[in-house]
């Protein structure tokens, strides 16, 4: 594209609203304005300049402050959405048909719709995703197209300016001292016990303090570009884990998401406060609720292991060290950390049963069966025999005749037994349940005759890895330098300068708070003999007000 060549000579890039010598307008548009715009200068942005090409279309959009907006708008509103019903995470279930059953239960017709459309998983949505990447560009780009001209011109400033640049600041003022030269040089050596940065050039000053103020805003982006990579790393298998493990005492598992390594749950402890030693701080409590927990750990030995290691079989496993997992302290090892977060108590762990006579209350042989796995077959003496048809191990009721069970949780186990003895080598069938057992097949002389239960305490867990957030933090940590930076500190410069006319001209800008550049002009008036000056915008609002009487 043509470049624009000013009156002075100065050669300057497409797209230029001010000469960036000496300031003069280069178009009809800018020289019409009472007020110059000094955001970026009036530096030419690559777009507000290209528009061509498919990449030119590609970079405007990207760097428009309203698609930046609604972006974010977008996201808020998705995540918004992501909070009406809980996600995938917090479902109590692992296969995917459970996980659409659960919602269409729980929640009807709108869980049913609400896990169709993907939202039950939202954060971790290909389209969540593809928003919060596009943010991100819209960040990168936005402030790429408006910080390389900014600093281009402000590190190029010259000293001397054109009077039609120096006219159109805000703070304004023009008019003859008796000893101008001597004016200038007390306003120099106030200007430098001010600590703004002067530079001189003849009889023109430019004086300059808090430059630096001028890129927080896109610290700031940095920050947040630095957040939204961090955030969108988690997608990324092997940096970011949070999972829930269920261990049960004396069970050996594999850490989900924690190849090679395994947990054996060597104890449970569960501790309440008794009233009498906490009869001040949780007296009201206890009455009300009944107990209130102490402490509640876990000992644990974990274990590394190869991929074939077999869980709950020591030999296989190499050991790494014994802990104690409790609220707020957890296990530590390879960039996981393991957290007490929840416990059942008394979960059933065996039952033992007897094959007995109905009427005479004989006994036949004892079995036991383990809930969490359960024999097929218990022989006895004699011919005896029990055998485990189904296992029913949350059992809910029948549905068309047809035993349910809600959960692999042994909550309320049942069975379905087949009895065999010399007098029925072909067996009798039986339906047994804690409390009661059922002859679907007719009635029968064996019975299975509860005895004992044996129970054990399980353990929530979290797991968790995040080698996320060291850039997470750091974007926080850079974003809110940013803020600072652009927050308590500004922007402010003068010029001074003496016409062939022998007149004085006083102009400045801020890009914020102007009653302190103001407050420094009076302070190098009291010194220096300066020209009264005006604030522009007030003349432009009084004429703007004159005019509408």
């Amino acid at each position: 594209m043509d470049k624009i060549v000013c009156t002075c000579g100065n050669v300057n890039p497409a797209g230029t609203e001010l000469c960036e010598s000496c300031g003069r307008p280069l178009n009809k548009e800018v020289s019409e304005k009472k007020l110059v715009d000094m955001r970026y200068e009036g530096s030419a942005r690559r777009s507000q300049t290209y528009n061509k090409t498919i990449i030119d279309k590609i970079w405007n959009f990207f760097s428009s402050v309203k698609v930046g907006m609604w972006l974010i708008t977008c996201i808020l509103v998705a995540a918004a959405i992501g909070t009406i019903l809980p996600q995938v995470f917090y479902v109590p279930a692992t296969r995917e048909a459970d996980i659409a059953a659960y919602y269409e239960r729980v929640y009807g017709t709108f869980g049913k719709l609400y896990y169709n459309l993907g939202l039950s998983d939202l954060y971790s949505s290909w389209w969540f995703q593809t928003l919060v990447g596009m943010l991100g560009i819209s960040l990168v780009i936005a402030s790429l197209d408006r910080v390389i001209p900014l600093y281009k011109s402000l590190k190029k400033q010259k000293t001397k300016r054109h009077i039609s640049f120096l006219s159109r600041q805000r703070i304004y003022g023009i008019g003859e001292v008796e000893t101008p030269k001597d004016s200038i040089d007390k306003a120099e050596a106030k200007l430098k016990r001010m600590h703004f940065k002067v530079k001189r050039e003849g009889n023109a000053i430019l004086a300059e303090k808090g430059r630096f103020s001028r890129w927080g805003p896109y610290i700031n982006h940095l920050g947040l570009i630095l957040f939204l990579f961090g955030v969108m790393l988690r997608a990324i298998p092997g940096f970011y884990v949070d999972e829930t493990m269920w261990l049960r005492e004396g069970e050996t598992l594999h850490i989900p998401k924690a190849d090679g390594y395994f947990l054996e749950s060597k104890q449970f402890t569960y501790e309440t406060y008794s009233k009498e030693e906490s009869s001040e701080v949780f007296g009201e409590a206890i009455d009300r609720v009944g107990s209130i927990a102490k402490n509640y750990q876990t000992d644990v030995t974990l274990y590394k292991g190869s991929e074939d290691a077999i869980a709950g079989k020591s030999e296989n496993l190499e050991f790494v060290k014994d802990a104690s997992i409790q609220v707020n302290k957890p296990l530590k090892f390879n960039n996981f950390s393991v957290f007490q977060m929840d416990f059942r108590l008394d979960e059933l762990k065996s039952m033992t049963f007897q094959l007995q006579d109905k009427a005479s209350k004989e006994s036949f042989g004892e079995f036991t069966i383990d809930l969490a796995n359960p024999q097929s077959d218990y022989d006895f003496k004699n011919g005896y025999k029990v055998e485990i048809l189904d296992y029913y191990a949350d059992f809910t009721g029948f549905e068309d005749g047809v035993p349910q069970s809600k959960s692999p949780l042994p909550n309320n186990p049942a069975f379905l037994v087949k009895m065999y003895s010399p007098e029925f080598p072909k067996g009798e069938t039986s339906f047994v349940m804690i409390k009661e057992t059922l002859e679907p097949l007719g009635e029968t002389k064996h019975k299975i005759a509860f005895q004992s239960v044996e129970t054990r305490d399980v353990s929530g867990l979290t797991i968790r890895k995040d080698l996320t957030l060291p850039i997470i933090g750091l974007g926080g940590l850079i974003f809110m330098i940013g803020v600072a930076q652009g927050s308590y500190w500004n922007h402010r410069r003068i010029w001074l300068q003496l016409l062939e006319n022998g007149q004085v001209v006083i102009a400045a800008h801020t890009n914020k708070n102007w009653l302190s550049i103001m407050k420094d002009l009076d302070a190098v008036s009291e010194v220096a003999v300066l020209p009264p000056y005006e604030d522009q915008q007030d003349l432009d609002s009084k004429a703007e007000k004159e005019e509408g009487v």
